[in-house]
């Protein structure tokens, strides 16, 4: 004897056939005062995310600090390898070889233009792909979205905004109501 688990509710999905139903039913969703949606769409839409209220990422912020740390590394890495020796015991930085080649100064800002420029795009290209996969918790090798056959529209020729349950204005009953007067073309239960 096998029992059927009962099916947990990840939320509802309205599905849209175009870019203004779900734009201007993005913003009726987010005046309703809900938090917890989002919008499965084939191709950008422009303005969405400020429908949705989407607000900006802290990723430029972030990626602009990685940067500046790029840039010090290096002009200091630089200044380290070309005139100072550390004295380990006392911890004080003396003088090391003070190689003149051609009449340049030890220092010259010049020469640390090509170095402080690689590190400061290395330290910025690599903090903006892991913190993209960060902030954006991926990889997610599992969504409840996946599960249903016509949500696999989303990615050719369909709109869709999903509601979730965890949302706390979600009342199943309340919600999809709520959902009929955005006039989708249908609404479908997700499974969590």
């Amino acid at each position: 004897m096998s029992q059927e688990r009962p099916k947990k509710l990840y939320g509802l999905a309205a599905e849209f056939t175009t870019t203004p139903g779900i734009y201007h039913a993005a913003e009726k969703v987010k005046d309703a005062g809900f938090r917890w949606f989002d919008c499965l769409v084939p191709f950008p839409v422009h303005g969405l995310d400020r429908a949705m209220g989407v607000k900006m990422t802290i990723l430029p912020i972030i990626v602009f600090c990685a940067g500046v740390t790029g840039f010090i590394a290096a002009c200091c890495l630089q200044i380290f390898t070309n005139s100072l020796e550390v004295d380990l015991w006392a911890l004080v930085p003396v003088v090391g070889y003070q190689f003149d080649v051609s009449g340049k100064p030890l220092l010259g800002p010049a020469a640390f233009v090509p170095v402080a420029f690689e590190m400061t795009v290395l330290f910025s290209a690599l903090t903006a792909v892991f913190g993209t996969l960060i902030l954006n918790k991926l990889p997610m090798f599992y969504h409840p979205t996946l599960k249903h056959p016509a949500l696999a529209r989303a990615t050719d020729d369909r709109f869709f905004l999903v509601i979730e349950a965890r949302d706390p204005k979600f009342v199943r009953s309340e919600v999809e109501a709520f959902l009929h007067t955005l006039e989708p073309e249908s609404i479908i239960e997700l499974d969590a």
